[in-house]
């Protein structure tokens, strides 16, 4: 059983949860997921199941989408809703901010730069995710990593209360938090800032149209996918017999990492040119059946 599972994440569970709900409808252990969302977080989740989740590497990296809320006037210490109150504004400070402030701020977001990721987070500190050592009482500070924004637009801005709420559209790499955006407006702002909601609209290929529910998600061919992600090359029977062997077979014209199909379409391997002695051969680095 190999495959993709196109998930719209509802909110309140983790990744992992979804990630077992899989195991558990499929009755398989081997399910991974590309890309961790928060609880407060809903969208897409791709999940792999079977070989397909040693392909998940080439969908975590590539490029993200999101629908946001940021909070201007508070600010909490995992920098969305679900956080323990840490600022809040003064009132005069909130009323004082300009719709043209908001925007020139956010504008300053949009390209490469770098970003320091929020301390509640997925990433892995001396192999402990950094979110479960500031629940265990630690004080974290993650280093700042290169990131971009490729797009960022702004839908709406609402003036609260003591309080100014901004939906954006966020179109970026991977490795971006965009709680970490919600966090370093209201800190330019001396407002505070944090989100109050998340949806993941895009995975690259994959959008939230093409995703369902858990329950009612169907098992998307490995071959359907990689046509997706890689460039493809189609194998004739003799040639599919090599690469389950482990060998290798001519030279493809494409460079770097490409997928091999058979005639009816299903994911053999992948392969990728390199020298053996003194020829270039298409050697396989993933092929189906090898675990």
């Amino acid at each position: 059983m190999d495959g993709f599972l196109l998930i719209d994440k509802a909110g309140g569970m983790t990744s992992h949860d979804v990630v077992a709900m899989a195991r558990k409808r499929l009755d398989i252990r081997k399910v991974g997921h590309a890309g961790t969302l928060d609880p407060m977080a809903t969208g897409v989740l791709v999940l792999g199941v079977g070989i397909a989740t040693r392909l998940l590497t080439y969908i975590t990296d590539g490029k993200k989408g999101y629908e946001a809320t940021i909070f201007l006037g508070k600010s909490t210490h995992t920098d969305d809703k679900d956080g323990d109150l840490t600022f809040t504004a003064g009132p005069d400070v909130v009323t004082n901010i300009s719709d043209e402030q908001i925007k020139v701020e956010l504008n300053k977001f949009i390209g490469e730069f770098k970003q320091r990721p929020s301390s509640v987070s997925a990433i892995k500190i001396d192999g402990k995710t950094a979110h479960a050592r500031v629940r265990a009482g630690e004080s974290v500070e993650i280093a700042e990593r290169d990131v971009s924004i490729y797009e960022l637009v702004i839908k709406e801005i609402r003036h609260l209360p003591n309080a100014i709420e901004v939906d954006i559209l966020v179109t970026c790499s991977a490795g971006t938090y965009i709680r970490a955006i919600a966090r370093d407006l209201g800190a330019v702002l001396k407002t505070g800032g944090h989100l109050t909601y998340l949806r993941r609209t895009m995975v690259s290929p994959f959008v939230i149209d093409q995703c369902k529910q858990i329950k009612d998600a169907d098992l998307i061919p490995i071959g359907a996918v990689v046509e997706k992600l890689f460039p493809i090359r189609k194998l004739e029977l003799s040639q599919s017999k090599e690469i389950s062997f482990g060998r290798v077979i001519e030279q493809n014209s494409s460079e770097g990492v490409f997928a091999a199909l058979d005639n009816q379409g299903n994911f053999v391997a992948l392969l990728e040119n390199k020298l053996q002695g003194s020829q270039i051969v298409a050697a396989p680095i993933l092929v189906k059946g090898s675990g």
